[in-house]
């Protein structure tokens, strides 16, 4: 089963900010990769003492919080690192994430529309951009962004998971069933128990 924070940390493997690093902050980048996140947070703060604005580091630094459940921590680094680049869809993402994880589905749509208008948005932005819409009740966007989200990366089983559940609340059983059997083939799990539950 990949969640969306998986999603989200297979985004970010591609991405700019896990390419190289500078070599000042590998050790924290090392301390992060060995899941010793204390110890990465001292070393990004370290850091960061003599480069206040570096975003890579500030970006880092929140996700090594976020690890710890130290989201207040975590919203005060990201938000920080997006001053300083106010287009970056990683930090974005992370942030409309984090307000999804938090239950805060207003925030985590702001953040996910924000994302989503930058050029060259993955599919993970349309993504948490349904998701939230989902949660706010709003069905036939959420039905919009979640179709763009699985025409972009039709491999996720998480959105036709999501989808399904949509139908299955607005009484389009069929459509959910063969969305619970796409997810099932890309390797959701959950999708079995509505299989169970809807699809008799």
């Amino acid at each position: 089963m990949i969640s969306i924070k998986n999603l989200l940390s297979i985004f970010l493997l591609v991405s700019l900010f896990v390419a190289c690093g500078t070599n000042s902050s590998n050790k924290g980048d090392a301390y992060y990769n060995e899941g010793q996140y204390k110890e990465a947070i001292v070393a990004y703060a370290s850091y960061l003492e003599n480069r206040p604005n570096n975003v890579k580091v500030l970006y880092s630094k929140g996700r090594a919080h976020e690890e710890l459940k130290d989201f207040k921590r975590a919203e005060e680094s990201f938000k920080h690192a997006l001053k300083l680049d106010s287009k970056n869809t990683q930090i974005l993402l992370s942030l409309s994430n984090l307000y999804h994880n938090n239950d805060k589905p207003e925030l985590a749509l702001m953040y996910a529309d924000n994302a989503v208008s930058v050029s060259g948005a993955p599919a993970l932005a349309y993504f948490l951009k349904a998701r939230s819409m989902h949660k706010l009740g709003n069905v036939k966007e959420a039905l919009r962004e979640y179709n763009t989200a699985i025409k972009m990366s039709p491999k996720n089983g998480q959105a036709y998971y999501y989808r399904g559940m949509l139908y299955a609340v607005t009484d389009n059983i069929g459509n959910a069933c063969k969305d619970f059997k796409v997810a099932i083939k890309n390797d959701f799990e959950p999708a079995k128990e509505s299989i169970k539950k809807y699809c008799r």
